[in-house]
C-alpha cells in the first residue's frame, strides 16, 4: 500500500473507528495502518510496569482524548524556535482484537484485545535533525478464550506532515511484549530512535506523531535464521 492510499483509507474508516474506554472489551481491531517501511523491535517483557516511561517523561503524558499541550524543542544553540508535535491515535488503530486461531476474535473466541490509554513525547534539536522520543502506555485484557502468557504487542509510529496532500515523514514499526498475569495488565513502551529532518517555521505547526497497533508488521519481518552449529576442523 503507497503512503497515500494508506492517508486515505485511515480517514475513510475514521468514522467508524471503535474505541474503547479502559477495562471494557470491545470487538474491533487494527489493522495494517501505517504502512511497511522501516522495522524495529524489542521482544524482551517489561520488568517494570511504567517506569521506563515514568523516568522519561514523568508527568508530561496525557491520556488518550487529552489535548497535547505545546512544549518547545530542546535545542543545541541554533536561533529557531520549534515546537514538539502532538500525538495522535490512527483512526481504526486505537485497539487490536486477537482471537483464536481462524476464530473472529469475538465474543467466546476472543483471546484478548490491546489498547492504548496514554502517551508522551519529547523532541530534540540536534545538527538539523530532530530526534524525539514517544512514550505508549496501555492495556491488556484478557477475552472468554484466555490469552497465552506472553503477548506480542505490535506498534507502529510515524511522523506526518498534515495538509492538502499529508506526507509521512518518518514510520516504522515496534514489536514489544509483556507477560500476561492477570485479566487487566498494564504495558508500556518508548520508541527512542525517531528521527527526521527540521521542518521550516511555517510548516512545524502541521507535524503530528502519529500511533497505532500495526499487526501485520510483523508479518513483514523477515524469519529469524535457524543457528548452525559449526562442523569441527580436521
Amino acid at each position: 500500500m503507497s503512503e497515500q492510499n494508506w492517508l486515505r483509507w485511515t480517514r475513510s474508516i475514521g468514522a467508524v473507528a471503535c474505541m474503547v474506554a479502559a477495562g471494557t472489551l470491545a470487538g474491533c481491531g487494527g489493522g495494517s495502518m501505517f504502512g511497511s517501511s522501516g522495522s524495529g523491535s524489542s521482544s524482551s517483557g517489561l520488568s517494570s510496569i511504567g517506569s521506563r516511561f515514568s523516568q522519561l517523561f514523568g508527568s508530561t503524558s496525557q491520556a488518550v482524548g487529552e489535548t497535547s499541550s505545546k512544549t518547545q524543542v530542546t535545542q543545541d544553540a541554533q536561533d529557531i524556535q520549534l515546537t514538539c508535535p502532538p500525538v495522535a491515535i490512527r483512526s481504526g488503530a486505537s485497539t487490536l482484537a486477537v482471537g483464536l486461531p481462524g476464530k473472529p476474535a469475538s465474543g467466546s473466541d476472543l483471546r484478548y484485545q490491546l489498547t492504548i490509554s496514554r502517551t508522551a513525547r519529547d523532541c530534540n534539536l540536534n545538527n538539523g535533525q530532530i530526534t524525539s522520543r514517544i512514550g505508549i502506555e496501555g492495556r491488556v485484557i484478557v477475552g472468554p478464550a484466555g490469552a497465552p502468557p506472553t503477548v506480542d504487542i505490535p506498534l507502529r509510529v510515524a511522523v506526518v506532515q498534515e495538509g492538502i496532500q499529508d506526507k509521512i515523514v518518518f514510520t516504522k514499526f515496534y514489536r514489544t511484549s509483556t507477560q500476561v498475569t492477570g485479566e487487566n495488565v498494564a504495558y508500556s513502551f518508548v520508541a527512542e530512535d525517531v528521527v527526521y529532518p527540521v521542518p521550516t517555521a511555517d510548516a512545524n505547526d502541521s507535524y503530528v506523531f502519529y500511533i497505532g497497533f500495526d499487526p501485520n508488521g510483523m508479518k513483514s519481518q523477515p524469519a529469524a535464521r535457524p543457528h548452525r552449529a559449526k562442523k569441527p576442523q580436521g
